[in-house]
């Protein structure tokens, strides 16, 4: 396992074991105590606290009605399920190549039913042309240096993207204005996204929000991140893809979202910086 993501799944590991000792502290409990109350033996309570064996999820329950703190459960739950998961390296899940990571999404998008992204540099993947995202995805796999099969991944993101207009999902983006301007691909390649981008605001389930350069800051420029309802956040790293699950984190997201739209503009002042990005090109 990459040391990078030993130690982060290590770390939330032990994360969950810290606030299940803070429980069995405040209730008052010895590690002997709290054994005797859910059933098992001192050192099973050792080893948890410990991080050194993960807790179940029927653990953590017993634990949590234990400390009189069952209110809790859910949430230390969902961080110990999220723990191996939450941080996972791009080179180990492109290293077949990037369609089949295109393709392995599809059932996470077709069960959300509310998509809200936010992107600094580039176009989100669901207001993707085909020409652009060839041409995003060409950079990634010549700088993780992966299996050359962008042309079908590019068809496959374009495939995805669908679901914008079947009527079931509801979409709002928030990119910064220098995604109008941020050069991948060529002048033809440009040209053909930003007009997508015209073309799509006008659909029923999209909302796109630009984020102007001038506009005073009420929340800084964070990594790229897409919300999957209230349920489930994915945040692009350099490295890696971290995935949030806890319920308290991604209340974060929430609150962070709300925020870089309100700096945001719609409609016809959108629509304006998107003509004058056009306008630049050669």
């Amino acid at each position: 396992m990459p040391s990078s993501h030993f130690s982060s799944a290590q770390a939330a590991r032990e994360s969950v074991a810290a606030r299940l000792k803070e429980l069995r502290m405040d209730a008052d409990l010895t590690m002997q105590g709290l054994a005797d109350r859910c059933d098992w033996n001192k050192a099973k309570t050792s080893r948890i606290e410990a991080a050194k064996t993960a807790p179940s999820d029927t653990d953590i329950r017993a634990w949590c009605a234990a400390c009189h703190a069952a209110e809790q459960a859910a949430d230390l739950i969902a961080s110990s399920r999220s723990a191996d998961s939450m941080y996972v390296e791009w080179r180990r899940m492109q290293r077949t190549g990037l369609r089949r990571l295109q393709q392995a999404n599809v059932p996470l998008y077709q069960r959300t039913k509310l998509f809200r992204v936010y992107c600094a540099r580039v176009v989100p993947g669901l207001l993707q042309t085909q020409g652009y995202a060839h041409a995003l995805l060409s950079l990634i796999a010549d700088f993780r240096s992966l299996p050359n099969d962008v042309g079908d991944a590019a068809a496959a993101r374009v495939d995805r993207s669908h679901i914008i207009r079947d009527g079931h999902h509801r979409v709002v983006m928030l990119v910064e204005e220098d995604v109008l301007t941020h050069r991948i691909g060529d002048d033809a390649v440009m040209a053909g996204r930003l007009g997508y981008l015209l073309t799509a605001m006008s659909y029923p389930a999209v909302s796109l929000g630009i984020i102007p350069r001038s506009t005073p800051r009420g929340m800084w420029g964070p990594e790229t991140f897409t919300m999957f309802d209230d349920q489930r956040v994915h945040v692009e790293l350099l490295a890696a893809k971290v995935t949030v699950t806890t319920p308290t984190e991604v209340v974060v997201y929430q609150r962070a979202f709300a925020r870089l739209a309100e700096m945001a503009v719609y409609g016809p002042r959108a629509r304006t910086l998107i003509s004058r990005a056009i306008d630049t090109l050669g």
